[in-house]
């Protein structure tokens, strides 16, 4: 089995790159689908989730040219849709979650959709209820084989036709999924209760600049009136704020001086705030963060003194995707936090390895941790331990670059999937980790 194995106390100085993101690359790249012409798309993070779902658009008969690691051009003007059907097709998209936003583009310019039940990781249930409801509410049919694990949804033969939804949670890939839908779709449709992250947000000012009609962009108030046809375009993805975040947590925890470069801090929200309230240092530097070498960093107390909570919300509140690298930087800050993962219920299940690294942390039920901060009194020791999911393992490999001795962490398989490259780039800024295959 593939493993790290990290040397920890070592301080880190230097520049580092945020790779592009994650979370908007799964929407956009599946987004080509929606035209015939060519759709070039920059800053596409070299990772496994994102590199297996351009290999399955090009399965499905996708040009896809890679111009750059970084850097492809996508000609979707001849899907074959058999393939669909295939079981080529349900084995590799059933280990890829990201592949359930190939259904919203597919319906809109194909009106037939098919997707095996997708993978991902495993943090608890994540639903797929609002990515049905809305498409049924367009009016397409749905169906789901609990035999075969696999979803169906068809368009009626007049076609999509626009209406008003009130979503049952603002979900950022059911809200992408249904805007995907609806842009092709006959009349007006209004989405209330849309997500409005950056990365849908980047959705829809490409969809846009492909002779969309969207408005509302950035609220949770979502009109779009349908067009007949999309074109093609250009886009540059964002910056991963998740990436952004993990590097502002290692500075802190291993005491180290790093510059995290080019991060659109204005799309950042409120992560370095958050941050900011563990007591780390940072500085805006144009567009570019400087995380000074910090000896200590103490936990904010809310206004009455009471001890601080961090919890995960819908944007603008914090990412549930950053809750586990706050949590890791929580255990050597002064003072203590309760962590309120409220999103996902198995999210919080490695904080047992954390533990058995001299971390003082009590897990109250599955959506709560309590941190005390040690406050450097001693460094965490080297432990062996399992990834159990993307966010978790970064988590794990930053205690491990803090940690007295060596670690050795399983599964990076995991990290991979969300980092590009990460031991190669911690390495060039004074890491010591080896990647065993």
């Amino acid at each position: 089995m593939a493993h790290f194995i990290v040397e920890g106390g070592h301080q880190l100085k230097g520049e580092i790159q945020p790779q592009g993101a994650k979370n908007e690359a799964l929407q956009i790249i599946s987004a080509v689908l929606l035209t015939p012409e060519e759709v070039v798309i920059d800053n596409i993070p070299d990772i496994q989730d994102v590199n297996k779902l351009i290999d399955l658009l090009a399965d499905m008969g996708v040009k896809v040219k890679r111009e750059t690691r970084s850097r492809c051009s996508f000609r979707a003007d001849d899907v074959n849709l058999d393939f669909l059907k295939g079981e080529d097709f349900k084995n590799k998209a059933a280990h890829l979650r990201g592949s359930i936003m190939i259904l919203g583009p597919l319906l809109a310019r194909f009106g037939v959709g098919y997707m095996p039940k997708p993978g991902g990781d495993k943090i608890g249930r994540r639903r797929l209820d609002t990515h049905f409801l809305g498409f049924k509410m367009l009016g397409a049919t749905f169906n789901y084989d609990a035999g075969d694990s696999f979803y169906s949804v068809e368009a009626p033969k007049e076609g999509l036709k626009g209406t008003y939804m009130l979503l049952d949670e603002a979900s950022v890939t059911g809200t992408a999924n249904v805007v995907m839908a609806a842009c092709l779709a006959e009349g007006k449709t209004i989405i209330y209760n849309a997500a409005c992250e950056p990365y849908l947000q980047q959705l829809c000012k490409m969809i846009n600049r492909m002779g969309g009609k969207i408005s509302g962009i950035g609220s949770n108030l979502i009109t779009i009136e349908g067009v007949e046809k999309l074109g093609g375009c250009a886009h540059e993805m964002l910056p991963d704020m998740i990436e952004i975040g993990s590097f502002i947590g290692l500075a802190a925890m291993t005491q180290s001086e790093i510059t995290i470069k080019n991060c659109k801090i204005p799309e950042l929200g409120v992560i370095p705030n958050v941050f900011k309230r563990l007591g780390i240092q940072m500085e805006f530097r144009g567009d570019d963060i400087f995380v000074p070498a910090q000896d200590h960093y103490e936990i904010d107390t809310f206004i009455d003194g009471s001890i601080l909570t961090i919890s995960d919300a819908p944007w603008p509140g914090f990412t549930p995707d950053l809750l586990s690298i706050v949590l890791v930087v929580a255990t050597q800050a002064k003072g203590s936090v309760l962590i309120h993962q409220k999103m996902f219920e198995s999210r919080l299940f490695f904080v047992d390895k954390l533990i058995d690294m001299g971390a003082q942390i009590i897990l109250c039920d599955p959506h709560r941790a309590s941190v005390i901060g040690i406050d450097r009194a001693y460094a965490l020791r080297g432990i062996k331990m399992t990834s159990p999911d993307i966010r978790a393992g970064v988590s794990l490999l930053i205690a491990a670059l803090s940690a007295e001795g060596s670690s050795t962490i399983y599964a990076i398989d995991q990290i991979d999937r969300g980092y590009q490259n990460i031991d190669q780039r911690l390495n060039k800024i004074g890491a010591n980790i080896v990647r065993v295959s």
